[in-house]
């Protein structure tokens, strides 16, 4: 589909819109770019940072539970090793270690039917208590345990890890278990800075090998199942890693995770999207506010250099406009421009418009001239009638034509014919005065325009012609003939049409006399 632009742009507006274009898509381009490059260096920078802490946090928390069992190892080992201690000491003992390590919020022995024999601090209340569920599955299984998360005997989510104990007989004596109080303040607690938030809004949560949280900044959150996130999903199998998630709320986040293997839990740490977006919202805004002295410089610079660059074109296209105008053409003034190309078309538009000048007055000439005889034709003949009129001047047109011209061509051929025109023109114009003009009409028929002159002494003119015709050895080997009209401006009409129309009646009365006559319009002269 071909679509159609009526408006026209200047060039000046052209170059302004294209520099402008130029300058504003490369600020933009530049600002992506920037952008861009910023955003990933971000991220990738905030995803090394975060797998950096959870590696370390994850490491911080496999050692803590190493020596946490290593703790309960001893503690078994010691009470194996003496038996004798009675029911106050172990109590003493167990007290001393809870207090002195700091890693659990309770220490217990249960013995093998599930009985709590001690515990540390007494305070919990389940000394004596014979414990069922989760625990008793541990005291039965009689190997070195980490549960998962679920609600002791007191209400508290917990996380039991526990060392079978035996006496120093061999003789199974039940476990001797820690219990971590997920909800609750403790070393694994400060290990893991639960209940914190930092100011980018990264946080830390640790997730449990059955998929359920066992740390979180929301203490309400913990124990839920978060188990099928496909970053979690991959953390459980034991991988390592960092991606972009979303996380249960739906908010974009930036996530590290490292699998602890002592235990099978995986730490999580993750730093909101947002962040990083404000950090490069504000990059985007310094990086604008730097570089827009040097923008504005730079548009105004090349706008100045646009405005150059158009001058020169803009007064060419002017210059040549002039050619669709009936003014006369004002050739540009040749001048030096700075511009090479400005310099060269301003030469060349003036030597054009020198050509076509030239080029013109021919063409003029040629369209009002008859290239058979070279006689001014019924063009410039109109053109001399009018402006005549115009200033009412007098004059006489004489209407000529050869008589029996039909039979010359007929008889002797069109080029005898040609001939015959040609010695005709040239004849009447060695016969008549400078000033008077001879036309060709069209085929056999002549004008004459006598300026300045009265039908009177229009018809003495025409005799003078007629009879040197008539006197004359023509191209065709004998003389020729020519009838003549003549109607006089103003006297017989001031309307152009009119006196063509006199002189042609007058022209046909000659014919119809006899020919080779010359006759003046007169009113007594029949019209048909």
């Amino acid at each position: 589909m071909k679509i159609l632009f009526n408006r026209k742009f200047k060039l000046t507006t052209l170059l302004i819109s294209l520099i402008s274009a130029s300058v504003l898509l490369t600020t933009i381009i530049l600002l992506f770019a920037s952008y861009q490059s910023e955003r990933k260096s971000l991220i990738d920078t905030h995803l090394s940072l975060s797998y950096s802490k959870s590696e370390k946090i994850s490491n911080s928390v496999n050692s803590l539970f190493k020596s946490m069992r290593i703790s309960l190892q001893e503690t078994t080992n010691f009470l194996s090793n003496n038996p004798e201690m009675t029911d106050k000491e172990i109590q003493e003992q167990l007290e001393l270690l809870k207090n002195n390590s700091r890693y659990f919020n309770s220490l217990s022995w249960v013995d093998e039917t599930g009985t709590v024999r001690n515990i540390a601090p007494i305070s919990v209340g389940l000394k004596g208590k014979t414990i069922t569920g989760i625990t008793r599955d541990v005291i039965d299984s009689k190997t070195s345990t980490l549960t998962t998360p679920y609600k002791g005997p007191t209400g508290r989510i917990v996380v039991l890890i526990s060392e079978p104990f035996y006496d120093s007989k061999g003789k199974y004596r039940g476990i001797i278990g820690g219990s971590i109080y997920l909800q609750e303040r403790n070393v694994l607690n400060e290990i893991l800075g639960n209940d914190m938030v930092d100011h980018t809004g990264s946080y830390y949560y640790v997730v449990g090998p059955d998929g359920k949280l066992l740390f979180h900044p929301d203490v309400k959150r913990i124990g839920e199942d978060v188990g099928e996130n496909p970053m979690l999903v991959k953390l459980l199998q034991g991988e390592s890693g960092k991606q972009h998630v979303i996380n249960t709320k739906g908010v974009p986040m930036l996530a590290a995770y490292n699998f602890i293997p002592e235990i099978g839990w995986g730490v999580v740490q993750q730093t909101p999207v947002s962040y990083i977006d404000e950090l490069l919202k504000k990059h985007i805004q310094n990086l604008i506010l730097t570089i827009l002295l040097p923008f504005l410089i730079l548009m105004l610079v090349s706008l100045s250099i646009a405005r150059k660059l158009a001058k020169p074109f803009i007064y060419l296209a002017d210059v040549v406009n002039q050619f669709g105008s009936k003014n006369q053409i004002q050739p540009p003034v040749l001048q030096s421009h700075w511009n090479r190309e400005a310099d060269l078309l301003t030469k060349s538009v003036v030597i054009a418009m020198e050509a076509v000048e030239k080029n013109n007055k021919k063409l003029v000439e040629e369209a009002m001239t008859d290239s058979l005889t070279n006689l001014p034709n019924r063009r410039k003949l109109n053109e001399v009638m009018t402006n005549l009129a115009n200033d009412g001047q007098l004059f006489s047109l004489v209407t000529l034509d050869i008589d029996h011209f039909k039979s010359v061509n007929d008889t002797y051929g069109h080029q005898d014919g040609d001939e015959v025109l040609k010695y005709l023109a040239k004849t009447v114009q060695l016969l008549i005065r400078e000033k008077d003009m001879f036309f060709r009409y069209g085929g056999e028929e002549f004008i004459l325009l006598l300026p300045d002159t009265k039908s009177l002494e229009a018809y003495n003119v025409a005799e003078k012609i007629r009879t040197a015709i008539e006197n004359t050895i023509s191209p065709i080997g004998k003389p020729i003939t020519i009838s003549l009209g003549i109607s006089e401006f103003p006297l017989h009409s001031n309307l152009l049409n009119d006196l063509f129309l006199f002189a042609d009646k007058a022209l046909y009365q000659s014919k119809s006399e006899g020919r080779n006559l010359t006759t003046i319009w007169s009113l007594n002269l029949p019209i048909k």
